[in-house]
């Protein structure tokens, strides 16, 4: 065979292969600057399409504010520096603990001393009015160096909640840029109210910031509500030295919780659990790290893990799912690709990659219901913006117990869980995981309401990078 002939078959050949290669990358890129509500595809689930938020008019995101009258019942002002590694809030990590009674109307300043990507802060598990949700790109711009944002929003529901940026949020999360929200006005008493926010920092988990061993300063007798909050980005195991109960789940109350004793609670990345028992105890959280009552012994962690579906007392949901007008499914996977032209594995979303994903479609009022699926081999803690769903199966099995609800949820590799929620707070919504490097890694879709646009933009001048 002539040497040319062998060239242009070799030619041919690695065109063949590098051909679809090229294409595959340069269909990966993410522009430099784009409205995240225009990325992928609409998917209705099933329902009318109506309006649609690609179309001009409709309600800006800007527009859908908390109240911009009234005096708040709480004020505070953070202020956010970069120090070395670590980001701090009123020069601590965590941030400060922010208190609230159930109907204040709060007021958060959002300063930015010196974090040169901008900051925003994220209140999560409080399901605020869309432009109060701290999102770059989506629901505000980034606040830069030497700026401020003002955050007002009243808080309806009594519970444990957290804040946390929503700007280039795997590094500045774990760096320890957080904090804890406690709002009180439920039906749970106790004498001492104590929260326990777990964060790793280089390796070291701690509670509220202190590694190893906290005192708790309870009486014996006195009845203690730890408010347990997962800041970190993989599941947490949460047990106690002697019976207790756990009382809430992500803010909302458990009904008709009953005692448990040699069994873990599992609290989902994001996520946050209530446990009420009697001093003096002990609330171990692993790796070393734990809050106890002088003297009470440490104890292994519990073989058994509490089962949420069953655990508590059915009762009304306030809404029918099986009239839900909107069906959606969530099938998490992976595989090998490209991302912004990065070869690697990446996880996909009903067998796509970021940023073609799908944009979930709904119109308030809507009742929706959506399928969540794993086929990927990693655990995702799942997390909605501005809404709570409730668990209605795992795997086939109804729920039973207490109505599950929640704003994060596990799910584990092999896993489907059906839930369902009423669409009732217009808005653009990220629908993610809470383990932030996957999210960052493109498992990211988002929930979008018809008649809902946004003027802000990821990238671009702002700089805006929400993950």
């Amino acid at each position: 065979m002539r040497r040319s002939l062998k060239v242009a078959i070799a030619s041919v050949a690695t065109l063949a292969v590098l051909g679809p290669i090229g294409w595959f990358w340069r269909a990966s890129l993410v522009p430099s600057r784009y409205d995240m509500a225009e990325m992928g595809y609409a998917d209705f689930g099933g329902g009318p399409a109506g309006g649609h938020h690609h179309a001009s008019g409709g309600t800006s995101v800007a527009a859908l504010t908390g109240p911009s009258t009234g005096t708040p019942g709480v004020t505070v002002t953070l202020t956010a520096r970069r120090e070395g590694s670590r980001y701090t809030l009123n020069g601590q990590t965590p941030g400060p603990v922010i208190h609230a009674v159930r109907g204040q109307l709060v007021q958060v300043t959002l300063a930015n001393a010196n974090v040169p990507d901008g900051v925003t802060l994220r209140w999560h598990g409080v399901d605020v009015p869309d432009a109060e949700d701290g999102v770059a790109g989506v629901t505000q711009d980034a606040v830069k160096p030497g700026r401020s944002f003002v955050y007002r929003f009243v808080v309806s529901s009594a519970g444990t909640y957290w804040y946390h940026s929503h700007q280039v949020s795997d590094a500045q999360v774990r760096g320890g840029l957080f904090g804890a929200l406690v709002v009180s006005g439920d039906a749970v008493t106790s004498d001492v109210d104590q929260v326990l926010a777990v964060h790793t920092y280089d390796g070291r988990r701690t509670l509220n910031g202190v590694s190893g061993l906290s005192s708790s300063d309870a009486a014996p007798g006195q009845m203690v509500r730890a408010r347990v909050i997962n800041t970190d980005s993989g599941p947490l195991r949460v047990w106690a030295s002697s019976s207790y109960r756990v009382v809430a789940v992500d803010g909302r109350p458990v009904v008709g919780p009953s005692d448990i004793s040699g069994k873990a609670v599992v609290v989902t990345a994001g996520g946050r659990v209530d446990l009420l028992f009697a001093a003096p105890g002990r609330v171990d959280v692993g790796a070393g790290a734990a809050c106890s009552s002088p003297g009470v012994p440490a104890a292994p962690s519990p073989s058994a893990t509490l089962d949420l579906l069953s655990y508590g007392t059915s009762a009304p949901l306030g809404f029918d799912p099986e009239r839900a007008n909107r069906n959606f499914s969530y099938r998490i996977g992976r595989r090998i690709g490209f991302l912004d032209g990065k070869p690697g594995m990446w996880w996909t979303i009903n067998g796509h990659q970021f940023p073609d994903v799908p944009m979930f479609m709904v119109s308030t009022g809507d009742i929706v219901k959506m399928t969540i699926s794993n086929s990927s081999g990693e655990v995702h803690p799942m997390h909605l913006h501005g809404h709570h769903a409730v668990v209605l199966s795992r795997n086939g099995v109804a729920a039973t117990g207490s109505p599950w609800w929640f704003d994060s949820l596990d799910v584990a590799d092999g896993d489907s869980y059906v839930v369902a929620f009423v669409a009732d707070n217009p808005g653009i919504w990220v629908d993610h995981c809470h383990n932030l490097k996957h999210a960052s890694d493109g498992l990211i879709a988002h929930l979008a309401y018809t008649d809902v646009t946004t003027p802000y933009r990821v990238g671009g001048s702002s700089h805006n990078r929400p993950e």
